[in-house]
């Protein structure tokens, strides 16, 4: 895992629920602090790499069930722009 992974995964793991909610809706992303606490719990408790392309599918998959499909669908395609940028 090179750095920049590094990093992300150390700000997922250390996010408050209302920092993601905030994020998320700088992102047009409609998540409730419920849901962010689900979605930062399961982060927190499995080891989720979302750069490796099966691991981001099961990682969506909770998402939706979290969330919506829609919603996981948002969060993925902001993964993988995040992750082609670097």
């Amino acid at each position: 895992m090179n750095l920049y992974q590094q990093l992300v995964q150390q700000k997922i793991k250390t996010m408050t629920p209302e920092e993601l909610v905030s994020y998320s809706h700088d992102y047009d992303i409609p998540l409730t602090v419920e849901q962010a606490k689900k979605i930062l719990h399961i982060a927190r408790t499995n080891k989720i790499n979302v750069f490796d392309p099966q691991e981001r599918k099961k990682w969506v998959k909770e998402l939706a069930k979290i969330t919506s499909p829609q919603i996981a669908k948002k969060a993925n395609e902001l993964f993988l722009t995040f992750i082609h940028k670097k």
